[in-house]
């Protein structure tokens, strides 16, 4: 017990004597401080006195995939600060490479009790992966919420960037240059919202079933240098790419081939994540509306919570193209 009570107070910021107070139901104890201390017990795996059973905390688990691709701890801050006002305690579960996986996450989440789940770049967009876990969920009844595309069967509400708006922006932007060999960097060929951008270039560039200036790559900086390396000396002068993590990869790419960015090769990355501003040269790219879309997936996920009826339609976003300096008119080779 005063292990428990240890352990306790220091994961809620107060005294011990201010958790006995709030396990043996009695007064002198702020709502807020007993909402902090009961969140702490549910969060450390305690179970709560009988009496106060009843009185579940509401948690609710975002669960992300990575924190070091800057535009997820982005996400997560919107998100995070949404739910707090909304009077939700958030649950923040990263995977890392080697660590839990997001399976794992869902059962800790489950045996936690929480009022419901925000997923962004998960399994459920590959559509090769495993989607037990999510199914799971549906079992439970749990309000689940994707941020961006994902597979159609699992039939959660999604808040998405609209890709093929995105390539669209970022294509007609390179032509406007005079770019003529454009080519793009995508993520695995399972990945829902680069078959979505992959399907929107088609149409942009009239492409058949010529793949020359398409190259995947996993969502690493290593991968895409190896993918960018390849277009580069199928002759592009403009690379496209699905995060800005990839168009980093892009121009180490092109510098290790001795080529100039954007004089000899332009490159437009997607997502505009923290710090872009500060790259050598500053990323031209096209920007996801994180702030709205994060808003948007709250208020989607409390709606499910309160047991009002929620569209099972995906929301599209719709993105902003900015420019900076990492494209340029095209240096014709």
């Amino acid at each position: 017990m005063t292990k428990r009570l240890t352990e306790v107070a220091r994961k809620a910021g107060v005294s011990e004597a201010t958790v006995s107070r709030v396990l043996n139901g009695r007064g002198g104890v702020s709502e807020a401080t007993r909402t902090a201390v009961l969140t702490a017990l549910d969060v450390l795996g305690y179970e709560r006195p009988t009496k106060l059973r009843g009185e579940r905390a509401r948690l609710v688990g975002l669960v992300l995939p990575e924190l070091q691709n800057p535009i997820f701890p982005a996400l997560a801050e919107v998100v995070t600060g949404s739910l707090a006002q909304r009077g939700f305690t958030p649950a923040l579960c990263a995977r890392t490479i080697g660590g839990i996986s997001e399976a794992d996450y869902v059962e800790m989440l489950l045996d936690h009790q929480v009022s419901g789940v925000i997923f962004a770049g998960g399994s459920y967009a590959l559509a090769d992966a495993t989607h037990e876990h999510y199914r799971r969920l549906t079992d439970r009844g749990l309000p689940v919420v994707l941020v961006n595309a994902g597979v159609d069967e699992l039939g959660f509400p999604r808040v998405s960037t609209d890709d093929a708006v995105a390539v669209e922006q970022a294509y007609g932007h390179l032509r406007s240059l005079g770019h003529e060999r454009i080519g793009v960097v995508l993520g695995p060929e399972g990945h829902v919202p680069s078959r979505r951008k992959l399907a929107a270039m088609i149409r942009a560039a009239g492409w058949a079933d010529d793949t020359t200036y398409v190259q995947r790559s996993s969502f690493s900086m290593e991968g895409a240098r190896v993918a960018a390396t390849k277009l580069i000396e199928r002759g592009v002068t403009g690379i496209i790419c699905a995060s800005d993590v990839l168009a980093l990869g892009s121009i180490r790419a092109a510098r290790r081939l001795g080529c100039a960015v954007p004089a000899d090769v332009s490159v437009v990355g997607f997502d505009d994540s923290a710090f872009m501003t500060c790259t050598d040269p500053p990323l031209t790219t096209v920007r996801q509306p994180i702030e709205t879309m994060g808003q948007a997936a709250v208020d989607l996920l409390v709606t499910q919570i309160e047991g009002a009826g929620v569209l099972r339609d995906e929301l599209l976003f719709e993105p902003e193209l900015v420019v900076r300096g990492s494209t340029a008119p095209a240096r014709h080779r």
